[in-house]
């Protein structure tokens, strides 16, 4: 703020005594100064304020599609369950949506998986009975139904068991001191960071199961193709999108749960540390992630050990058996005067489809 004042000169008057000419008005400059924006530990997006925090565990089979609620998800991720199919964790804060589906159960996996995020709203059909010791241990507050029924309904329009959906703004209603999202040790930049190798399409696959990321140059992200199709969103044209996608390459093995058909659960260590690939603007790097016990969140870091730079908006992480592979291509030295182009569709892959006996 600064404020300027003069002082005024006298002039005549009839009687040829001086009298002093009024002084100008001061004028007041205020200079304002723009508060910072509060930015989504999540998404690195600006939000109003920190707000808490949603899981919801939604199925990932062709009958699933499209989504409804998933494209307002801050992170998701794609874990592998029984007979070689996959689930997907979806993470909201930033943007709770009113209704988000198919949800289907919980497995052992989510238990450190969701840990991370402190203490959130955790929201699953169901889980086997052997495992609910477990989960009235585990750190979230458990809004399944299981502990009551307040904002899960069926849509008798979808096939079931692929029509269970949660009203995500009833599950925070129902767990009031879910933690806030908070520092998860992501970091975000819009500026691309040097080094990354020219990286249009990634690709991996499971049992009956599989993934796909396409870069689309104009819109600047991913599109996501969920087991051959083209990934949908409910009420959206534009279908699911990733901002950055990683691969998580984790440990994992066997557990000792099994579903009624007798598949074998198998658990993903997102514990510890290992390898990763982060794709972003078209480009990939390769990384090392970090987390060093559950209540910690996940690092991810270059070959010199400096982080690397998420692109704002949300993260598709992929949790892959490491004894697996992803295939991303091109993998080239970029054109200085030609940023990256999209590639070709992915050709379909696999259906996925669980046993009848898989929650």
């Amino acid at each position: 703020m600064s404020s300027a004042t003069s002082t005024g000169s006298a002039r005549p008057t009839a009687s040829g005594t001086a009298e002093p000419s009024p002084s100008p008005t001061p004028t007041l400059t205020v200079t304002a100064s723009a508060e910072p924006a509060v930015r989504s530990p999540l998404t690195g997006q600006p939000v109003e304020q920190a707000k808490p925090v949603l899981v919801v565990k939604l199925d990932n089979t062709r009958y699933a599609q499209p989504h409804a609620g998933l494209d307002r998800a801050d992170v998701v991720y794609i874990e592998e369950v029984e007979y070689g199919i996959t689930r997907l964790a979806a993470v909201f804060s930033s943007h709770v949506p009113r209704r988000i589906g198919p949800v289907r159960s919980a497995r052992i996996t989510d238990i450190d998986l969701v840990a991370q995020y402190g203490r959130p709203a955790f929201a699953f059909s169901g889980a086997q009975r052997k495992l609910f010791p477990v989960i009235d241990s585990a750190a979230f507050h458990d809004v399944s139904p299981r502990r009551g029924a307040e904002g899960y309904a069926r849509d008798f329009s979808r096939r079931a068991p692929y029509n269970y959906y949660f009203d995500g703004r009833v599950g925070l209603q129902r767990a009031p001191k879910a933690s806030l999202a908070r520092d998860m040790g992501f970091v975000f930049d819009d500026a691309v960071p040097p080094g990354g190798l020219v990286a249009t399409s990634a690709s991996m696959k499971w049992g009956y199961a599989s993934a796909a990321f396409e870069y689309r140059r104009k819109a600047g992200t991913y599109a996501v193709y969920l087991n051959g199709l083209r990934a949908g969103a409910e009420g959206s044209t534009t279908g699911q999108n990733a901002a950055t996608v990683v691969i998580q390459y984790v440990k994992q093995e066997p557990s000792v749960f099994f579903d009624k058909g007798g598949g074998n659960t198998p658990h993903a260590e997102t514990i510890g540390t290992g390898r990763a690939v982060v794709m972003r603007d078209g480009l990939a790097w390769k990384a090392t992630w970090e987390r060093p016990s559950a209540k910690a969140g996940t690092t991810f870091t270059l070959e010199d050990g400096s982080p690397i730079a998420f692109k704002p908006g949300q993260a598709w992480i992929v949790l892959m058996d490491k004894k697996r592979k992803a295939t991303v291509t091109p993998l080239t030295e970029p054109k200085p005067s030609s940023p990256p182009t999209a590639s070709a569709t992915p050709s379909p892959s696999p259906t996925g489809s669980a046993s009848p006996g898989s929650q």
